[in-house]
């Protein structure tokens, strides 16, 4: 299945509204749930993918 190019769940991803790193959680319709990648569970969301540059797709993090 094509995500054209859009961000997953699971997939790194830097919002670069404000410059951070975060790992998608949900998606629903073009609003996205992000976490940090590491340490407390602070989610924060984004309102487009136009805002979200792919890092690492989940396939290729080595996630099960």
């Amino acid at each position: 299945m094509s995500r054209d190019g859009r961000p997953g769940v699971g997939d790194r991803v830097r919002d670069t509204r404000i410059n951070r790193v975060g790992i998608v959680t949900d998606v629903d319709n073009e609003t996205y749930a992000l976490r940090p990648p590491h340490g407390p569970v602070n989610v924060w969301t984004v309102d487009s993918h136009e805002h979200l540059t792919i890092i690492v797709r989940r396939e290729q993090r080595n996630v099960r």
